[in-house]
């Protein structure tokens, strides 16, 4: 009886998944074109690509809009673009390679293979594995740390990244929140390079890109061999979208530093949906459905509501978020660097794979795409995500925008308040912090400058705010991170240290300011 009720549920959930593929309005190639060329104009997005993978064949891979406002080149299916964190689930299938043979296992402690690895807390140094470094769940703050490598080519080594790990608070007890980091990904590369005795670059670029035939890609902007077809970074400045530099370090390349297209990304695309194997005919192994079953695997919990996709849970395994969509399994991962966001979606049971990639930093640029195409198959009609994804982020810019014209105006206010304007010679000198370094404040021309010794981006204008609390306005506006310094003055009145905080509630949490603590040095 058991077997004859088991085998007319598994028909009937078949044909009901049937009935919803039959009734879905999947989208066409031309309809994918419509709705691309749309977003581009709706989020001032200059260029993008799309490709969808489905059934084991790629049957939409195509570039939209301009690579650069600078050439006005075209985009097309075989433009590079930086894809930023999508480099994770890279790093992850690495050591799943190193899992399968068995040169180490998930639950390897990082210190048996990187010996001089320090947390905070000598008890999770001491019990911290190698997927715990691709888990978020270390107990560091969102962002920890990642001052050290952004916004710009730090002056800080790799070397000095993992020993300065030693230096940041835990926010939250060991494995028990989830919190998005980059720095333990770094770490990850490391323990790659030294189990695997090459620099961690050459590994997942001769044991992945090569074996899966991804030839135009590299895994920084600075390996690739062919810049001809590469994309520029753009973001708003001062309201206008303006190309801006690439910014990523090479110390980071475990955590985000993937240079590739969708033509080369669906290849990568299809291995995962085939569990691993590729070839013509699927006959060759990258790393094994073991090893996939971890990655895929929840290890973090996030908080989350059911969305218009019915959503029961969130969280994130090893190198991919994963959920439940519409009683699918989705799993997924987005990237974003400064002006570059990208997004890659698979839902392995209908072998669907989805990839937007884009030269602008709006996210509601991929969500939208990502999210028509997925209707389609899920069988949602009536869905306008272009609008849905626009509104979102219109509420979230005027929600910040009306934070950050508060502060402007009690600025002004107080710059009219002449009995109240602070001695700037009170508040300069060389300020420190443990893991991040130096920052100068000085006096010029009647203004105070900030000015950090490893991050030269990291320089401006600095105003009187009230109290003993300042603003810094960066140079470079692309940043759209202006921050607060909360001096602490000694007996004399003068500051002997300051703290800082983004002002804006959309500032990258990148920025990560508030773990900064800095003492003033005194004169030798």
């Amino acid at each position: 009886m058991r077997s004859y009720f088991y085998l007319k549920s598994v028909i009937f959930s078949a044909i009901l998944c049937l009935s919803t593929q039959l009734n879905a309005q999947v989208l066409t190639s031309k309809q994918i074109d419509s709705i691309s060329t749309k977003v581009l104009s709706t989020f001032s997005v200059p260029g993008l690509a799309v490709a969808v993978v489905k059934d084991g064949k790629v049957i939409h891979s195509k570039g939209y809009g301009v690579r650069s406002l600078k050439s006005a080149q075209k985009t097309n299916e075989n433009t590079l673009f930086g894809v930023a964190s999508n480099t994770k689930a890279f790093t992850a299938a690495a050591l799943g390679i190193l899992v399968d043979e068995k040169k180490i296992s998930w639950d390897t402690k990082v210190i048996d293979v990187i010996p001089e690895f320090k947390m905070f807390d000598p008890y999770v140094t001491a019990e911290f594995t190698i997927s715990d470094l691709l888990s978020h769940r270390s107990g560091l703050g969102l962002g920890a740390g990642d001052l050290m490598i952004w916004p710009d080519s730090s002056t800080v080594s790799k070397k000095q990244i993992i020993h300065n790990l030693r230096y940041l608070k835990p926010v939250s007890s060991f494995r028990t929140k989830w919190d998005y980091d980059n720095l333990l990904y770094i770490v990850a590369g490391e323990v790659i390079a030294r189990v695997a005795n090459m620099p961690y670059e050459d590994f997942v670029e001769t044991r992945i890109m090569q074996p899966l035939g991804m030839t135009k890609s590299a895994m920084s902007f600075n390996r690739l061999k062919d810049k001809s077809n590469i994309i520029d970074a753009h973001a708003p400045v001062n309201g206008k979208i303006t190309p801006i530099p690439k910014d990523f370090t090479e110390n980071s390349n475990a955590a985000g530093g993937i240079n590739t297209s969708v033509n080369d990304l669906s290849k990568w695309v299809l291995a995962q949906l085939n569990g691993g194997k590729y070839g013509d005919k699927l006959d060759k192994t990258l790393f094994s459905k073991d090893a996939q079953n971890q990655m895929w695997t929840l290890h973090s919990v996030i908080p989350t509501g059911k969305g218009s996709y019915n959503r029961h849970f969130f969280g994130y395994g090893l190198g991919w978020f994963l959920s439940d969509e519409k009683g699918y399994f989705v799993t997924e991962h987005t990237g974003g660097l400064a002006g570059m966001v990208s997004e890659v979606t698979l839902v392995p049971e209908l072998k669907l794979g989805i990839i937007v990639l884009t030269n602008q930093q709006s996210g509601g640029a991929f969500s939208a795409i990502t999210n028509a195409i997925k209707d389609g198959y899920f069988g949602i009609k009536a869905q306008d995500r272009i609008i849905e994804a626009s509104d979102n982020e219109k509420e979230e810019k005027d929600y910040a925008k009306k934070v950050t014209d508060k502060v402007l105006a009690d600025i002004a206010t107080e710059q009219k308040n002449v009995t109240n304007k602070p001695d700037l010679k009170n508040f300069v000198g060389t300020f420190s912090d443990v893991w991040f370094g130096d920052v100068i404040i000085s006096e010029q021309k009647g203004k105070m400058h900030f000015q950090a010794k490893n991050s030269p981006k990291l320089n401006g204008d600095v105003v009187f705010y009230k109290g003993n609390t300042f603003i810094v306005k960066w140079n470079d506006r692309s940043l759209d991170a202006d921050a607060f310094l909360n001096f602490t003055l000694d007996n004399n009145a003068s500051a002997n240290g300051f703290k800082m905080e983004a002002i804006s509630p959309l500032t990258d949490f990148s920025f990560d300011f508030q773990d900064l603590d800095f003492k003033k040095n005194e004169p030798k």
